[in-house]
């Protein structure tokens, strides 16, 4: 049965190769979101620490029952995107999940964001959004969460995933994305930078910006020759780091 529009893993093999591909040291914190009817929770569960273990759907209380049960497993119950992750104790080192695709990206942004303990993600995720979230400068799916996410980590494509192994069979292929934090990631002046950027594809970039703030287009010009890029180049030229340098600039 689905609810509220998940799909449950039903391949034990798959789910034994989330938890080896998350590499979980015994002192572990995990996060999940999206504990379904906690099949994937048990084995975190049993590889970690601690779990703290995010549902939505009341309806699949007494699936996960003898989940909560277990001394080492938090249940959170509520929308991920509302709940305060950042007060979650003892704090997370990694997120392991296979996560509701209608919240993936901005779930990830969140987290890299609002939880620096957070080192690893090991997420199962729409194909479109591993793609999105790794592209690099140039790629048509080159875009402001690639940038946003690049800032912060290293993003790579573990194994892509047959529908089969879902039920029901989701309409969409499926793919395992792990992310490795190697800094703290964007402050909220570089990320609104590189969303404003974004925002018009067609236009250059300092048209783009002029666009959500006017009287930019001229300094943004000058930011960018500075760097060394062209006056009208467009956003999806810039790399993380050059986004960055560029925001720095600007608020300077």
């Amino acid at each position: 049965m689905v609810r509220l529009g998940q799909n449950f893993l039903a391949d034990p093999n798959l789910l034994d190769a989330i938890v080896r591909d998350a590499e979980l040291g015994p002192d572990e914190v995990v996060l999940e979101v999206g504990a379904g009817e906690g099949v994937l929770s048990e084995r975190l569960a049993a590889a970690a620490a601690h779990l703290h273990t995010v549902e939505i759907d009341r309806g699949l209380e007494e699936a996960l029952a003898p989940v909560a049960a277990l001394p080492n497993v938090e249940l959170h119950w509520g929308d991920a995107m509302k709940l305060d992750l950042a007060s979650l104790q003892p704090a997370p080192t990694a997120m392991v999940a296979n996560l509701p695709y209608s919240v993936a990206t901005p779930l990830v942004l969140r987290t890299i964001d609002e939880l620096p303990s957070l080192q690893r993600w090991t997420v199962m995720v729409q194909r479109e959004i591993a793609d999105r979230l790794r592209a690099g400068p140039g790629s048509r799916t080159y875009g402001s969460p690639s940038a946003v996410a690049q800032l912060a980590c290293e993003v790579e494509l573990l194994r892509a995933v047959d529908p089969a192994v879902f039920r029901p069979r989701p309409r969409v292929d499926s793919a395992i994305l792990r992310l490795r934090r190697t800094g703290p990631g964007a402050d909220p002046e570089t990320r609104k930078l590189i969303r404003a950027a974004f925002a018009h594809r067609r236009k250059s970039l300092a048209r783009s910006l002029e666009h959500a703030s006017p009287g930019s287009l001229t300094p943004a010009r000058a930011a960018l020759a500075e760097l060394g890029l062209r006056e009208d180049a467009r956003a999806e030229a810039l790399s993380p780091q050059q986004f960055a340098a560029l925001s720095a600039k600007l608020g300077g």
